[in-house]
């Protein structure tokens, strides 16, 4: 049987303590990884039944001894079409291409965000050599910047390639390094970030530290310059690359990134010149971290390969802010 054709089924009985609740919010209190949206949609697809009868209506209060069976259908993997997007190619032979990918743009296809991402545009400018390597999803992509982050990517070409680089991966022999504008000052100048990253049990869309499973994440980061107690520019050094990596590392000292619409934490008392650029001339998803460093060894020829990129405009305007005002 093809794992495309397996149903998720769950059965779930409602309590006295539960008597009252909307049937979507009870619904996700008792399947956490499902948010309200998915509830909702299963809802409307005749996916949940209630007592035995399809349930409809995510607002009808739950009663004590009531039980709700869900099925979840099978996911069905979009095949990416290209798309005639430009490119910001840094760097281009037969098996690797280095892109600077800017900020808003999506890695790979995902729900919510179809098309309009790298493996779009990647698929037309590369032709149908792409398209088999690393799967149909997420062909020649070795690793990923998250929507809201600009900077260094490379993609493998082939199947050579795609393996070579994500060995180095594997064997954290391919160096990432960041630029990220944090708000306040890291106490310590240099330091190491190290704590397992898994997802968050309070809030299933985040990523945070855990200290039960999750996977190991090491983060080197050194103070490059403080713009009085206010914010600051830091470079952070990835041993390893799990997901939002830099993002949770960071708030997890108290320094989260600045427009990380995520996890960003503002100080209470921030300057109106501040907040008035953040509000007219920062995108509202857009976090203040670029991979401005990419280095690896080349698949075929054996030569250390080392790119970098300077920080994009919307960085360097934050930085003229911070700087201008001598914020302390």
């Amino acid at each position: 049987m093809n794992n495309s054709d397996i149903k998720e089924r769950y059965t779930v009985y409602a309590t006295k303590q539960d008597e009252g609740l909307r049937t979507d919010k009870f619904l996700s209190k008792s399947l956490p990884d499902l948010t309200r949206t998915r509830i909702q949609q299963l809802l409307d697809t005749g996916h949940i039944l209630m007592d035995g009868k399809p349930a409809k209506s995510p607002s009808k209060k739950v009663q004590e001894n009531q039980f709700f069976e869900i099925t979840i259908p099978p996911s069905v993997e979009a095949i990416p079409e290209p798309e005639d997007i430009p490119l910001d190619i840094i760097y281009e032979d037969v098996d690797v291409v280095v892109i600077n990918k800017p900020a808003g743009m999506v890695v790979h296809p995902a729900p919510g965000n179809p098309n309009k991402t790298l493996v779009n545009a990647l698929l037309a400018h590369c032709g149908a050599s792409l398209s088999g390597i690393n799967g149909v999803k997420r062909p020649g992509i070795v690793h990923r910047l998250d929507k809201g982050t600009s900077g260094l990517i490379v993609v493998a070409k082939n199947d050579k390639a795609h393996q070579s680089l994500s060995q180095m991966l594997t064997d954290r022999s391919m160096s990432r390094i960041y630029q990220a504008v944090v708000w306040g000052v890291p106490t310590s100048t240099t330091g190491s970030i190290e704590g397992h990253i898994g997802r968050s049990p309070k809030n299933r869309k985040k990523m945070a530290l855990v200290s039960k499973g999750g996977k190991e994440a090491i983060t080197h980061y050194k103070t490059l310059k403080a713009f009085g107690l206010l914010a600051s520019l830091v470079e952070c050094r990835l041993e390893t690359g799990r997901t939002h990596q830099i993002r949770v590392h960071m708030t997890s000292l108290g320094h989260s990134l600045i427009g990380d619409p995520t996890y960003g934490r503002k100080p209470k008392k921030r300057p109106d010149e501040l907040d008035y650029f953040l509000l007219t001339h920062w995108h509202k998803d857009r976090t203040a971290l670029h991979a401005y460093q990419l280095k690896f060894i080349h698949p075929r020829t054996g030569k250390e390969m080392l790119f970098e990129c300077p920080l994009p405009g919307d960085i360097r305007e934050l930085l003229d802010v911070l700087e201008s005002h001598h914020y302390v």
